[in-house]
């Protein structure tokens, strides 16, 4: 029996990725190579699960144009249910990078502006009566990404619309970590962070994921997963505490490896599984995404 669809919301754009031959410094100017990808923190995970074989259902924001359209046609081939994306007269939003010769970001810019002005139309089959009502809300799992609006983010808590689900929450990026904080305030709420973006939340410095994941239940989520690069990677509930180390493996991208992580946990979470082999499933899945080979 197929498990139900995993409800991703948040960013969906076309990453542009540009691999430096050689470190970056401020100011340089080198050879290196640029291309162009499926990208977002949502659209990551749903493609993650998707290719897993997860149902997976986007919503998100969208530019009615072709690069619109060639995004959607490139998520649908893949699997991804794509029905309900609000269609915006805005521009598909971008996300730009620099990644260093080991894989390590040097520097992005996140363009999500038609995501931030599209507001509440992103919700809309949830209380509309394509995906649920206010009488019935969606009941599975959703995954929500820290693009969204920050008046978005400070309402999840009490919205209706995820008062029965298994709620998932990404920070998408150390500079919107903070918007994540009012969330965490109600609900069953499991966090996905590295160690920088919980440093952010609980606004105090901690030396490793086990540490920043006590702090981050005390902070109010119900579950907290850390990540920290090559090192130490926790879960914990409060009463399940598992780290485990990645393998050392060589870095071609990192960009995305975060999604692919959260989406292989969700993914793993079967009613056999235990806390270490879904910790284990999301290390290893990170681990071929970072090692894989860049066309």
């Amino acid at each position: 029996m197929s498990q139900p669809p995993v409800l991703c919301i948040g960013s969906a754009l076309w990453d542009i990725i540009a691999s430096a031959s050689a470190p970056m410094q401020q100011g340089g100017d080198i050879a290196g190579q640029i291309r162009r990808q499926l990208g977002g923190v949502a659209l990551n995970v749903a493609l993650a699960l998707a290719r897993q074989g997860q149902q997976a259902i986007l919503l998100s924001a969208i530019g009615n144009g072709p690069e619109g359209d060639a995004l959607i046609e490139a998520l649908e081939l893949e699997g991804v249910d794509c029905r309900f994306i609000y269609r915006s007269d805005d521009p598909t939003d971008s996300y730009l990078a620099i990644e260093n010769p080991n894989g390590d970001v040097f520097g992005a810019i996140a363009d999500c502006a038609s995501l931030e002005l599209a507001g509440d139309h992103i919700f809309a089959p949830l209380l509309d009566g394509r995906l649920g009502t206010p009488s019935a809300p969606w009941p599975y799992r959703v995954v929500v990404d820290g693009n969204l609006p920050a008046a978005l983010m400070q309402t999840l808590s009490s919205r209706v619309e995820f008062s029965d689900c298994q709620l998932n929450i990404v920070p998408a990026s150390p500079g919107k970590a903070s918007r994540l904080r009012a969330a965490l305030t109600g609900g069953e709420v499991t966090l996905y962070v590295n160690l920088g973006e919980a440093e952010i939340l609980c606004e105090a410095t901690l030396p490793d994921a086990e540490i920043a994941t006590h702090a981050l239940l005390k902070l109010g989520a119900a579950r907290a997963i850390v990540t920290d690069g090559p090192r130490m990677a926790c879960f914990s509930d409060g009463t399940t505490i598992v780290t485990l180390t990645p393998p050392t493996t060589p870095a071609h991208s990192t960009t995305g490896a975060g999604d692919v992580f959260m989406a292989a946990h969700i993914a793993a979470g079967s009613d056999t599984a235990t806390p270490e082999t879904r910790l284990q499933a999301a290390i290893d899945a990170a681990a071929r995404h970072i090692t894989r080979k860049i066309s």
